[in-house]
């Protein structure tokens, strides 16, 4: 029995600006909801709080946590949901408003000091308002950095229906408290690995590639035609970020009036593409373009892939994009093996790391993106399954002890140059370990475990929390 996170769950469809601070709560209120009903409860619920914790509660409000709440248990999906329904759900919760007022236009037709209500799960009306979210960050529940209780309240005799504590435990997976983080899947599979050592060893052993392996891996769980739906559903929506952040304009929201900078970018590399006047290889400035495009929509809460996590989303859809536009022979089988052999490397980091933020800082996201993309872009450039591990891990070697320090609690500065510039590296470290015949002093797996025992050794203010680094050095204004 061995870990293996599905391409299903590493890659999931969502929304910005967090895998751990939105998309992640929003599920774990979903599932509250879910809960509420299939035990019968769900009628007797007249108000519901949450307390978030840890991280959760020292960043979320720049993280969008509480809408992403609100959203959940409103009964809306962050895969399929209208990402600007989610925008304002707990920020419109002011006495004498209430989610059908607000969604109908007739918020100014409340009555001032009725208390407001959301409609949970779509069929039952409770009272919810703000100060029904409550903000723990220096309360740290020892399972996870990212934490919060959802309690739901019936009766006038001041006890609780139900309580259920969550952790966000990144890239959008939650954890029930009491249970195993049930998107892992556990595999019984002649093909299964737990190590980059047992990956290769299957790979020369069998004569195949990585993206081969999970491949078949994917094809048993799922089935052959779903995984295809699947691979081109995850691209799809990669390439419609970029294209929406490469023709977006304006400032980014949450106050520290960061510019977009993907479109004026692209309209520049097209004029001296049209007028002939660029004298360079240009093919790093559309790279850094595409990391940038999906970053903006990011920050401003679009449409993204999880890949691995929204704070490092941009990486492998712009490291994809480039291998399309920019290496010969290039074509849609290729991305499905770049996805397939993104999927191989990440859940190594999955299972055997972190790729959370809160808990291994920014070395566990953009890290883990920048390998994964580096190690999938080797391959398609026809790298060996060894030369693929040795770009992983010169990729994630130059990524150990990146801290997350977000100003403003935002995942603006630094985040969304860090994707650009990982994506350079991953693009680098892919071309130079194609130099070479696989063969090298620190393994993947050593690399790894570096980076969990680096992630455990690293202070909590550098861990999503905007208490140290860039985040009390740069001053908001």
């Amino acid at each position: 029995m061995t870990a293996y996170v599905s391409l299903f769950d590493l890659f999931s469809v969502g929304i910005g600006p967090s895998s751990s601070h939105t998309v992640g709560p929003m599920r774990a209120a979903g599932d509250f909801v879910e809960r509420l009903r299939a035990d019968g409860l769900i009628d007797d619920a007249l108000s519901i709080t949450c307390s978030l914790y840890g991280s959760l509660g020292a960043t979320g409000l720049g993280h969008g946590t509480p809408d992403a709440i609100v959203a959940g248990l409103e009964g809306l999906d962050p895969e399929t949901c209208d990402p600007q329904r989610v925008h304002g759900s707990w920020s419109g919760l002011v006495p004498g408003s209430s989610t059908a007022l607000r969604d109908a236009g007739f918020l100014e037709l409340a009555t001032v000091g009725i208390r407001p209500t959301i409609s949970l799960g779509g069929t039952h009306t409770i009272s919810m308002q703000q100060s029904d979210v409550s903000f723990e960050p220096y309360t740290r529940l020892p399972q996870h950095p990212n934490a919060m209780t959802l309690t739901a309240w019936g009766d006038e005799s001041g006890l609780p229906i139900a309580s259920e504590t969550y952790y966000s435990v990144g890239g959008g997976f939650i954890q029930r408290h009491g249970e195993p983080t049930s998107s892992i899947q556990l595999v019984e599979h002649p093909l299964s690995f737990s190590s980059a050592a047992a990956l290769l060893e299957l790979c020369e052993r069998n004569g195949v590639s990585i993206a081969e392996i999970a491949w078949r891996i994917e094809s048993e769980l799922h089935g052959a035609d779903a995984v295809l739906e699947r691979l081109d559903l995850i691209w799809n929506t990669m390439e419609a970020c970029i294209s929406a952040g490469m023709h977006s304009e304006g400032t980014l929201p949450g106050g520290l009036g960061v510019p977009r900078r993907a479109s004026q970018l692209r309209e520049r590399l097209e004029r001296e593409r049209e007028a002939g006047t660029g004298d360079h290889d240009t093919s790093t400035e559309w790279l850094h373009a595409y990391a940038l495009a999906v970053n903006e929509e990011n920050a401003s809460g679009g449409r993204v892939v999880t890949a691995p996590t929204n704070g490092a989303a941009g990486i492998i859809p712009a490291v994809g994009r480039y291998y399309l536009d920019f290496v010969r022979g290039a074509d849609r089988a290729g991305i499905h093996r770049y996805l397939l052999t993104a999927t191989a490397i990440g859940s190594l980091f999955k299972s055997n790391a972190s790729i959370s933020g809160a808990e291994a800082g920014c070395q566990g996201e953009v890290g883990s993106a920048c390998a994964m993309a580096c190690g999938a872009l080797c391959a398609v450039l026809g790298g060996t399954p060894r030369q693929v591990e040795n770009a992983a891990e010169i990729a994630m070697e130059h990524h150990l002890g990146l801290t997350c320090d977000p100003v403003g609690g935002l995942v603006q500065v630094p985040c969304i140059e860090r994707n650009a510039i990982a994506s350079s590296t991953a693009v680098s470290a892919a071309r130079l370990a194609m130099h070479g015949d696989g063969t090298h002093l620190v393994s993947l797996d050593m690399v790894i475990e570096t980076m969990r025992q680096t992630g455990v050794d690293m202070s909590t203010k550098y861990k999503e929390t905007s208490e140290g680094g860039l985040a009390v050095n740069v001053i908001e204004c």
